[in-house]
């Protein structure tokens, strides 16, 4: 097996995501070339294309494991939603946000139309994708258990038709964009040998995936584009399944399995601060800003990951665990 395991987790994805994250800052707070070469647009793409497809290759792993659905959304929900929340109420409040904007953007269905997204809370258009497909997998499984995951190739594939056929490589919308995370969970279903193609994935050497993955966030690159999410599924499952690539002693590094830790707050509050002081005045000003930007951006993550974010967390995993040991008992006197 690619990568140590820690608590389910491989040291290689944390490694991605971490990466996953930068590009993502980049693509919000940096120049990357010259407008015409849209190379922020790509480091978007790049580092959205990569954080969903490990967010479905994570949830899907999970739930083949046989934990349940209350399990998962417990532990899902007070991960995501404490800061989410707080980071919308300071937000909505920034943007001048009218009353009618606050209902979607807390159930996240704001990036669906008409949407209800602001200048401070656009980003939370991937918390809503997010969040609509963990529901909408959690209602799969409770209808037909594990097998249930199934839906996740079915529904790619139409999503893959969808989106040829509205010509939409790209979009904020849930139905253009969740098989970025859809192409997770099938990495998910082949790498627990559900479906038996490993051999296909481990024959990829990731430098070249990762070589696939960049040429399809290039609008350039044409119909390569809409091939994205399952570009990121053949990076991520390369280096899962291949010891010798040159890239495993990068993605092992301390430091990005630290930016990977912090990774939700980063991407939560850096467009907060950016419509702060630290984010404000001329482009000339702005830039000479951006390190005390970048700086404040990681201290607050730091605090919130580890100070704010953790207790929510262990409450999560308290809870979900007291909900499955009721849920024994019960079923043991029932038999």
């Amino acid at each position: 097996m690619a990568g140590s395991r820690g608590e389910g987790r491989y040291d290689v994805l944390d490694g991605w995501r971490g990466i996953s994250i930068l590009a993502v800052l980049a693509c919000h707070l940096l120049p990357l070339g010259p407008k015409r070469w849209e190379l922020n647009f790509a480091a978007g793409y790049f580092g959205m294309a990569l954080f969903f497809c490990l967010s479905g290759f994570l949830i899907t792993s999970f739930l083949l494991k046989g934990h349940g659905i209350a399990d998962f959304l417990i532990r899902r929900c007070c991960r995501i939603l404490p800061l989410a929340w707080l980071a919308l109420i300071v937000g909505l409040w920034m943007a001048h946000a009218p009353p009618s904007y606050y209902l979607p953007n807390f159930l996240f269905f704001a990036n669906l139309p008409p949407f209800h997204l602001t200048t401070v809370t656009g980003h939370f258009w991937s918390l809503g994708v997010e969040m609509q497909f963990y529901f909408g997998i959690a209602i799969a499984c409770a209808l037909f258990g594990r097998s249930g995951l199934w839906a996740i190739p079915v529904c790619a594939a139409a999503v893959m038709v969808l989106k040829v056929g509205s010509g939409m490589p790209a979009s904020v919308v849930t139905y253009y964009r969740v098989d970025e995370i859809m192409s997770g969970g099938i990495l998910a279903l082949i790498y627990s040998d559900k479906i038996r193609i490993r051999k296909w994935i481990t024959a990829i050497r990731p430098e070249a995936a990762l070589v696939a993955l960049i040429a399809s966030c290039l609008p350039e690159t044409g119909w390569l584009e809409y091939l994205r999410p399952y570009c990121a599924a053949a990076l991520v499952g390369s280096t899962l399944m291949r010891n010798e690539s040159y890239l495993h002693g990068a993605l092992k590094s301390r430091l990005l399995a630290y930016i990977a830790q912090t990774s939700y707050a980063l991407y939560i509050v850096h467009p907060l601060l950016d419509h702060t002081w630290l984010g404000s005045g001329s482009i000339l000003v702005k830039y000479a800003k951006r390190p005390l930007l970048i700086a404040a951006i990681f201290a607050v993550a730091h605090v919130s990951t580890f100070y704010y974010e953790a207790p929510w967390i262990s409450f999560g995993k308290r809870l979900s665990a007291r909900i499955v040991k009721r849920s024994a008992i019960v079923q043991a006197a029932s038999t």
